[in-house]
């Protein structure tokens, strides 16, 4: 059976809660910035680009919270495992699920980042 020392898996769950923190922050942001561009350009040419930036800013909100929520029902079924070991390992499932949770983490970042990206390209155009 596999398994790892909790502190290491600790600072991990520290690190994916801090980015998806900061992508909920920048998406709060983001959203002020696409109110007053919507209030600033009433065309129907902006309108479809402002709901479109609308859905994701939303979509990517719930995705973070499910993947925080997730993170912290890691972080309770690892601590409950760890106070029954003396020693403070984990088995390797709750590795396995550990480890999937920093895949949709990483992966939620990566969408975060196009689409940060893509939103200051149409900022831009429309400010």
């Amino acid at each position: 059976m596999t398994k790892i020392n909790i502190s290491h898996v600790s600072n991990m769950h520290n690190q994916w809660l801090r980015n998806l923190n900061f992508y909920k922050t920048e998406i709060t942001i983001q959203k002020g910035i696409l109110t007053e561009i919507a209030g600033k350009n009433t065309t129907n040419e902006i309108a479809k680009d402002v709901e479109h930036f609308e859905n994701q800013f939303r979509i990517q909100s719930d995705n973070i919270d499910a993947i925080a929520h997730d993170i912290h029902l890691n972080i309770g079924a690892i601590s409950r495992a760890a106070q029954s070991s003396s020693a403070g390992y984990i088995d390797g499932q709750l590795l396995t699920d550990h480890t999937a949770l920093g895949n949709r983490a990483e992966d939620e970042e990566k969408v975060m980042i196009e689409l940060i990206h893509s939103f200051r390209k149409f900022a831009e155009k429309w400010m």
